[in-house]
């Protein structure tokens, strides 16, 4: 309870709108007013005829004042009189303002310092994270701070995928070391072994060997300088293409071991880079030509938005929980879909990233036999006759 004043009575309430103190003559009562100061504003005064719990018409004033949980509310009402004749008020007016000043700094401070606390926190672990200690996270703020905390579970968010890029970088490096290090070490094999014994050597034979080695060294090569095109987002060289059009002339161009069977919908139109799709679909055809055992089906349809392009070949198949797999980096399966049947282990992995570059998805679905890699991508309006200009795009 706050001491008694002449003519005057104060209330004082939490965050809760619960009383906190008051002149005795509003002990037990209700708040005597509802309003309050607006955001920009730390008090508020109004004339109330009378203010709840009191008797007459009385000029009441409300103070925000600043606590480490939320303002609190001060009121205090004192009698109408003239300006001139409230000289007891107005230094009362006058110390409260000091008094509220100074709690508002201590609660700004308390506050500051405390989110500054966290801050520092996070920064002093951020400083310590290093390639060798990508697991640690910084600390999280507790519910009362809000922003801090949103900031944290963002950094450990951010950590976190780091952490995984990391972890799959050292993994390929380590993969990509190994499939350049084989046909290296057969290539010197075979040559050392053609210079101790010259006169034994099938010079011919052993020259096809290595140069097989060679193609295979190049082939590994190109598809890492273009996979790290693809990582860098390298801006796409997009133009309007008949998807039809554009898997026929491939298919016309090659020669295959095996049948390939062809349903091609026209005026299938589609935003691409010619180069990279065209390289995708090779990819997948070298792959189904590598595993099918006598045919290979391919179609091009409009599917409502969607443009799609299956290839099927009639292999072994894949299993479904190796389904994802088979787009990861130098996967390794069995020995029906092993990547050293002819392949460098990356080239469904370009095919993927390919897709996604240009807004679509490559998957493997179902299929009564053999392997249906199936490719979505947008469909887009054709342009005039004479008007498919190519332009860049991110």
């Amino acid at each position: 309870m706050l001491p008694a004043g002449k003519d005057m009575a104060i209330q004082i309430l939490d965050t809760h709108g619960r009383m906190v103190a008051a002149t005795p003559q509003l002990v037990g009562k209700p708040p005597m007013a509802t309003f309050r100061s607006t955001n920009s504003d730390v008090h508020a005064v109004r004339v109330l005829c009378p203010p709840t719990g009191l008797k007459g018409c009385m000029t009441v004033a409300s103070y925000k004042v600043y606590q480490p949980d939320g303002p609190w509310l001060l009121y205090v009402a004192v009698p109408m009189v003239p300006w001139y004749g409230g000289a007891t008020a107005l230094f009362f007016a006058i110390g409260m303002s000091l008094l509220m000043t100074a709690m508002v700094a201590a609660g700004t401070f308390l506050l500051v310092n405390k989110d500054m606390t966290a801050v520092d926190a996070i920064r002093t672990e951020l400083a310590e994270i290093t390639a060798t200690a990508l697991d640690r996270r910084v600390p999280v703020a507790g519910d009362n701070q809000e922003e801090i905390k949103l900031l944290a579970e963002t950094v450990n968010d951010t950590l976190d995928r780091l952490e995984c890029a990391y972890r799959q970088l050292r993994q390929f490096t380590s993969d990509a070391s190994h499939d350049l290090r084989s046909p290296l070490t057969a290539m010197r094999a075979q040559l050392e072994e053609a210079l101790m014994h010259p006169q034994d050597t099938d010079w011919p034979k052993m020259t096809a060997a290595v140069l097989a080695g060679a193609d295979r060294l190049q082939a590994i090569v190109t598809d890492l300088l273009t996979l790290a095109r693809l990582d860098s987002r390298a801006p796409l060289n997009l133009s309007i293409i008949d998807l039809d059009e554009l898997v026929g002339t491939e298919l016309d161009r090659r020669t295959y071991r095996m049948t390939i069977v062809k349903d091609l919908q026209q005026n299938v139109f589609i935003c691409c880079d010619r180069l990279r799709i065209t390289r995708l679909l090779v990819n997948l055809l070298d792959n189904a030509e590598r595993h099918a055992t006598s045919q290979i089906t391919v179609s091009v349809r409009a599917d409502g938005p969607t443009a799609t392009l299956e290839v099927l070949d009639d292999g072994a198949g894949i299993a479904v929980e190796h389904r994802e797999m088979v787009f990861d980096r130098f996967t390794r399966l069995d020995a029906s879909r092993n990547r050293d049947a002819g392949g460098t282990g990356l080239g469904l992995a370009i095919a993927r990233e390919i897709a996604e570059a240009h807004l679509g998805t490559l998957t493997i679905q179902d299929s009564e036999r053999g392997a249906r890699f199936v490719l979505r991508l947008p469909l887009c309006e054709p342009s005039p006759v004479g008007d498919r200009s190519s332009h860049h795009a991110s």
